[in-house]
């Protein structure tokens, strides 16, 4: 039995073969795909075992694609609660504990309320436990410091660390293209 169309998304590449985001990962509907095929916008690199027909053409479904021109990454990410959490990896920075985005919050290390700017200095991610007891207090009053120093990350620094957390659908095609630098099995 074929494949659903809608479960064919396409891994999109940059020109140097990199995908143009880790986290969330770069891929395209099947749509997209293949409208940017036909305006030759994108090399095939890889396909899947799917024939999609039109009236005057047919073409296997692209899994991996790559564009034709180099898309510049930004220096500067956006200062966004996403980028938060993904700088400090989704882990309280109080407490150390991993969890799902809808169960964490950002706090103010220095609280807004004694003069703290919401910026990537002063900004970390925090579980609601260790926010709300930390509440509007300095780290020293209440002896609860950041696991790390919270620093504007670079582009780099939020792609290796999305590059952590696999997605829901990986096909197997896209494997080589996420784990190029990842360490080879000896035989």
């Amino acid at each position: 039995m074929p494949l659903a169309l809608d479960s064919c998304p396409a891994l999109v590449l940059n020109a140097d073969f990199r995908p143009l985001s880790y986290f969330p990962l770069s891929v395209w509907s099947w749509q997209e795909t293949v409208k940017a095929v036909c305006q030759d916008r994108v090399h095939i690199v890889s396909s899947y075992d799917r024939i999609i027909r039109s009236p005057t053409c047919e073409m296997q479904l692209p899994s991996v694609i790559s564009l034709k021109s180099y898309v510049a990454l930004s220096r500067r990410p956006a200062f966004t609660r996403f980028n938060v959490f993904l700088r400090d990896r989704f882990a309280c920075q109080y407490c150390g504990q991993p969890f799902p985005t809808h169960e964490l919050t950002f706090d103010h290390v220095i609280p807004r309320s004694r003069g703290g700017w919401t910026t990537w200095e002063n900004v970390v991610t925090a579980c609601s436990c260790c926010n709300l007891v930390k509440g509007s207090q300095l780290p020293a009053e209440i002896k609860m410091f950041p696991r790390q120093t919270p620093t504007q990350p670079s582009t780099q620094m939020l792609q290796d660390n999305g590059r952590a957390f696999p997605p829901n659908y990986l096909h197997q095609s896209w494997r080589d293209f996420l784990y190029w630098d990842s360490e080879l099995e000896e035989r």
